[in-house]
């Protein structure tokens, strides 16, 4: 694929009232648009990392992921709703619109955002900062592109960073 596409998010975000943290990607992969939900590449360690940092197995199921976000008071969701790309490349968006986060803003206590790597950050500064009037807190990315940090070291600064507010 080398010719960008128009791409609509296309899911909701997981949050609830009890949700405290708030953590934001980019955009959806092209595997997570096929699943319809989050960080559904095989190779991204998203749940991996995320799960050992609440002291959980890694869920599998969509309905398990859901489950273990809602229950550890994370919510998810990306900064980008609509945008042109190049397959799942984050350094090929344009045209971004940002979601709107202030539902979830709202409707919880969030206490600390996360953005899940660099992009993620870049987009969230550009688009979203001044909306929500809120610092967000850089994670290393847990996209496989992302060889400089091995499981060990993402999932402890993962943990290192949420446990302070979950």
């Amino acid at each position: 694929m080398s010719e960008y596409v128009h791409v609509v998010h296309g899911f909701e975000p997981v949050f609830d009232g009890n949700s405290r943290v708030l953590i934001l990607g980019s955009l959806p992969s092209v595997k997570s648009r096929e699943q319809g939900f989050y960080y559904g590449h095989p190779q991204n360690r998203f749940w991996k990392v995320t799960a050992a940092a609440v002291g959980c197995s890694t869920p599998l199921t969509v309905d398990e992921k859901r489950r273990m976000l809602l229950e550890h008071g994370i919510a998810v969701w990306d900064v980008i709703a609509e945008c042109d790309i190049i397959g799942s490349a984050d350094a090929s968006i344009r045209n971004a619109v940002p979601t709107d986060i202030g539902m979830i803003l709202s409707a919880a206590d969030i206490r600390a955002v996360f953005v899940n790597g660099g992009t993620a950050a870049r987009l969230y500064r550009k688009h979203q900062q001044k909306i929500t009037g809120r610092e967000a807190v850089t994670l290393p990315s847990t996209s496989p592109a992302n060889a400089a940090w091995n499981l060990g070291r993402l999932t402890e600064e993962w943990g290192r960073q949420l446990g302070r507010y979950l």
